[in-house]
């Protein structure tokens, strides 16, 4: 049985953030979960270091910023999140290295922080701050685009997961065993997708017709396989293509409320998502859960 017991969610007070905390509200009174608001001051010295100001001035300065942030972060969603167990705490430092660090200190479920994207022709960025979690921590982290277009909370459904498989990445069967368990709690569909190389990535000499279907079949079989060890009977779509772009497709088209894509840890990787990891968050139509 999925448990999430503790929820950390970074805000910073945009318009992302309030957005996101829709989804939010929805996961903790789904799970019961304490809920804790996290807001990061980023240092005198990180932020100021190398301007000429005088040092009582900037102390000055500083304090009255992390005294306003205090606040904020008191007054922030406080009628939206009046029937939840819900703890601010407000911090200093670098933004993602705190996240990191609270998450360890209170033994965080998982991290829940919108992002954003740069730009058509920067498709593999997604914002730094969650750039820097995904590769630091080691609980779920979730993850959405756009989150100041967010729906309202009483629309905001679960009938559809779709799971990413990589099956070059270890990670994937636990993620795999992750959205089933999301999928049981929901009473939600569960689908797999997985992307082969693209037929325009070979030279035609050594890729036919007959060859891809040997890749999606030996796909198929080992997809089949990890579903057997797992005890999972999800439908299976594959299809030849940029990881990313098969996964909003197979997403769009499947009307997926949640995706859940494997990572690796810090020392390790993504496997064959790696590369395109990125992309799959910024591009994906639904909010992305990384496991």
């Amino acid at each position: 049985m999925l448990s999430l017991k503790k929820i950390l969610f970074p805000v910073d007070f945009s318009e992302r953030s309030s957005g996101a905390a829709h989804y939010v509200e929805a996961l903790t009174g789904r799970f019961g979960a304490e809920l804790t608001l996290l807001h990061v001051v980023e240092s005198a010295d990180y932020l100021y270091g190398t301007i000429e100001f005088g040092g009582a001035a900037l102390n000055d300065f500083h304090a009255e910023r992390v005294a306003h942030s205090r606040r904020k972060l008191e007054e922030y969603l406080v009628d939206e999140l009046g029937h939840f167990q819900v703890r601010r705490v407000l911090a200093e430092g670098d933004p993602a290295r705190m996240i990191a660090e609270h998450v360890e200190k209170e033994g965080i479920d998982m991290v829940m922080l919108p992002s954003h994207g740069f730009g058509p022709f920067r498709r593999f960025i997604i914002g730094s701050v969650t750039a820097k979690v995904l590769h630091d921590v080691h609980v779920p982290v979730w993850t959405g685009i756009h989150m100041e277009t967010a729906p309202p909370l009483d629309v905001i459904t679960c009938r559809n997961v779709l799971c990413a498989v990589d099956l070059n990445c270890p990670q994937s069967e636990h993620a795999l065993g992750w959205a089933a368990q999301l999928a049981e709690e929901y009473g939600a569909k569960l689908m797999l997708v997985h992307a082969t190389p693209a037929i325009e990535s070979w030279p035609a000499k050594y890729y036919d017709k007959e060859m891809a279907q040997s890749f999606g079949a030996a796909a198929r079989e080992e997809i089949n396989n990890m579903q057997t060890r797992l005890g999972t009977s999800a439908d299976v779509c594959i299809e030849a293509g940029d990881p990313a772009t098969v996964v909003r497709y197979v997403a769009e088209k499947q009307e997926a409320d949640m995706l859940v894509i494997g990572r690796g840890s810090a020392s390790g990787g993504f496997g064959r998502l790696r590369t395109n990891a990125y992309a799959i968050i910024r591009h994906s139509p639904c909010p992305v859960v990384s496991v």
